[in-house]
């Protein structure tokens, strides 16, 4: 007998601009909001890291959405469509 394997669980599309994100507030918080004098060293790389890592989050964010919203507008034109014979 062949047992159909479950689908794997779908995971948003969102999460990766989610986390693109999150990383760059972090970045943003230990680039200009420190106190911690060991952070110092890094917050160059911190700023600029947080610059290219909210834009990108921006972006994506952007792109995904645009792409859920054309694809749903194309499976609702396509289910009021009849079926071709």
């Amino acid at each position: 007998m062949s047992n159909p394997k479950p689908a794997p669980p779908q995971i948003s599309p969102y999460v990766f601009p989610i986390l693109l994100l999150g990383f760059g507030l972090w970045c943003a918080y230990d680039g200009w909001l420190t106190t911690n004098p060991e952070m110092l060293k890094h917050q160059m790389f911190n700023r600029i890291a947080a610059g290219v890592l909210l834009l990108w989050g921006v972006v994506d964010l952007y792109r995904t959405h645009k792409q859920e919203r054309l694809g749903k507008t194309s499976t609702a034109q396509s289910a009021d469509e009849p079926p071709s014979a």
